[in-house]
């Protein structure tokens, strides 16, 4: 279901086509995070243009993203360790 919502960021509208609900809710969850960290930058940093703003949350965000995916890469690689060491078991108490 596409429906056209609308999403305030900083103060300004965005108008966005939402492929679903979860789309939807994504988008708007995504607007809250963006401007409660513009909130904190803008508290912490006073005097900083909105562009000067908007950089220090996408870099914020992105070392987070960035994080997450370091993370994710190695619970993967603990995950295929863990695949062969039970796959290993499983062949050496099947022989006994």
């Amino acid at each position: 279901m596409v429906q056209k919502i609308s999403i305030k960021i900083a103060g300004r509208t965005y108008n966005l086509t939402a492929n679903s609900p979860e789309q939807e809710e994504l988008y708007r969850t995504a607007a809250e995070t963006i401007n409660r960290r513009m909130a904190t930058f803008t508290q912490n940093h006073p005097g900083k243009t909105p562009a000067d703003l908007m950089t220090f949350v996408a870099l914020t965000e992105t070392v987070i993203r960035l994080g997450l995916q370091k993370d994710m890469e190695q619970f993967r690689q603990q995950e295929a360790g863990l695949e062969r060491d039970l796959a290993r078991y499983l062949q050496d108490s099947g022989k006994k």
